[in-house]
């Protein structure tokens, strides 16, 4: 694998510090800053919210840049949101610095992954993509509890300047070992491109994402209160328990990547139905503390194993003008089904039946992509049916 890819990992692993960090960090935020705890939890909505909005505003509004520009564009909005997050004086600031930051994350993913194909071999593609994640999955085994050790133990700003310097570092690293081959296609459009979102095919493979991740943030969002009333665990056993998970993100990110590259659709429905037994069966296993540490890990590598697959998907059926948006588009309903996942979750406890039953609804959503999916490749044995309707008239 070529060395850019290791730095575009690594603009991925700041990123990923940045979005995750924030949960280990709510009570000394909300302490500092003189707001409730769920106020400071706002702090999360407003990220993924900015995640959604900035993907597709900021790819259109470097739809013509060269692509190695709009990495380090993106790098150095990432960069300064940490910097403002660290320096903010109150919450409103906090939280618009924030969205600020978050507006880099879709269209880094989205623009990266359409770089990292483009470093490899037809046959490396997906293996490129999972690379990538890989920095995302690193950040939460390592970045994110480092950055909340920091944080608790020299203040909460201290972490935000930590990942100040990351975002330097990795600022640096991209400009030295990212080729400026890749550029934006001359004949690409804003009226081509987003023609390619108006195409069935895409807009199923959208919402096969959001739905297949809203299974997995149904049940990872509420993943301490499930170990601690349900498996039994202490507290302090959950931090622990995540490396598990972390773990599962790493082997289930490189496996479903490799997978992809040979086997691109059985890839894509394989890793659904995983994801949906793994939720199913978990409503048992998390009754025993040895099978509820083993879910915690399957559900890691079971959650990552559908990224590489989904987002190679999209790609393909975006093929051509509009990739990068529509690869954009797609990391934002990866953060669009974290907040719906998150929201039903929340729904199932609060009005019923209840903290034991979230898995195996969580469970329904994959299976609802499997048939999302299912209607999608109908429509590609049928061409004609996946495209607009002025085109097909």
């Amino acid at each position: 694998m070529p060395l850019a890819l290791y730095a575009l990992a690594a603009g991925a692993f700041g990123i990923g510090v940045t979005e995750f960090v924030i949960m280990g960090l709510l009570i000394d935020v909300s302490t500092d800053l003189g707001v409730s705890i769920s106020a400071a939890g706002q702090l999360i909505s407003g990220y993924a919210l900015g995640v959604v909005i900035g993907a597709p505003l900021l790819t259109i509004a470097t739809g013509r840049w060269p692509s190695k520009t709009v990495l380090l564009a993106l790098i150095a909005i990432f960069t300064v949101g940490n910097l403002a997050c660290a320096l903010a004086p109150d919450y409103w600031t906090l939280m618009g610095a924030r969205a600020l930051t978050a507006f880099a994350h879709g269209t880094f993913f989205g623009v990266g992954s359409v770089v990292a194909t483009g470093l490899v071999a037809p046959n490396k593609k997906a293996s490129a993509i999972a690379l990538m994640f890989t920095g995302l999955t690193i950040a939460n085994i390592l970045g994110v509890p480092f950055g909340t050790w920091l944080g608790q133990a020299f203040g909460w700003r201290a972490t935000f300047f930590a990942v100040t310097l990351v975002g330097l570092a990795a600022f640096a690293i991209i400009l030295l070992l990212v080729p400026r081959r890749q550029a934006a296609p001359e004949a690409s459009n804003l009226r081509a491109d987003l023609a390619v979102l108006g195409r069935a095919p895409v807009l199923l493979g959208f919402a096969t994402t959001v739905l297949g991740y809203a299974g997995v943030f149904a049940v990872f969002t509420y993943i301490a209160p499930l170990l601690t009333e349900i498996s039994g665990f202490g507290e302090a056993a959950v931090s622990p328990i995540l490396l598990v998970f972390g773990g599962g993100l790493i082997a289930g990110n490189l496996i479903g990547g490799k997978a992809a590259d040979r086997w691109l659709v059985p890839s894509v429905l394989g890793s659904l139905v995983v994801l949906a037994l793994v939720l199913v069966t978990m409503t048992l296993a998390l009754h025993s503390q040895v099978l509820a540490v083993l879910y915690v890990g399957l559900l890691g590598a079971a959650a990552f194993a559908t990224v590489a697959p989904l987002q190679m998907w999209v790609l393909e059926k975006a093929e051509g003008a509009g990739q990068s948006l529509a690869s954009s588009f797609n990391i934002a309903a990866f953060n669009l089904g974290n907040a719906a996942g998150a929201w039903l979750g929340g729904i199932v406890i609060t009005h019923g039946p209840g903290l034991g039953a979230i898995t195996w609804v969580a469970a329904l959503l994959p299976i609802s992509a499997l048939t999302v999916a299912a209607l999608a490749l109908r429509l590609d044995r049928n061409p004609a049916l996946g495209k607009p309707a002025s085109a097909r008239s």
